[in-house]
């Protein structure tokens, strides 16, 4: 499942740079979970052509987010934003969380929110 997750976040942030015949069978391997066999019927090429078209794809895409960090940089101000969510709404944390939280004081909590807000703001 975390596989599929990391090509869909993946394609969804450098999917447009693939060609069409690409994005197409790409598409219909990850997000319709069409098998080799019925991609090869569909697209009339063999199965270990789409094997291979789906291994380059996933190459290419890899190389676009080693090169540029856009999913890394977006996985990361989500985790960001959900602690600021966090620091601000001790009602709709987990008991566990509220205990923790609860310690901090609200001067320390609005500390914490400014640091990641600033984070936030150097990395986009």
């Amino acid at each position: 499942m975390e596989r599929i997750f990391e090509q869909t976040l993946l394609y969804d942030f450098y999917g447009e740079l693939l060609t069409e015949h690409q994005q197409k069978i790409y598409e219909d391997a990850v997000y319709n979970d069409m098998s080799l066999s019925e991609l090869a019927s569909e697209y009339g090429i063999s199965r270990q052509g789409v094997h291979d078209l789906i291994k380059r794809c996933d190459r290419i895409l890899q190389g676009y987010e080693s090169k540029l960090h856009l999913v890394e940089k977006f996985t990361g101000a989500k985790e960001k934003i959900r602690e600021i969510e966090q620091l601000t709404q001790l009602d709709a944390i987990s008991a566990d969380e509220k205990n923790a939280f609860s310690q901090m004081s609200v001067t320390a909590r609005m500390q914490r929110i400014k640091e990641l807000s600033g984070e936030l703001m150097k990395e986009w």
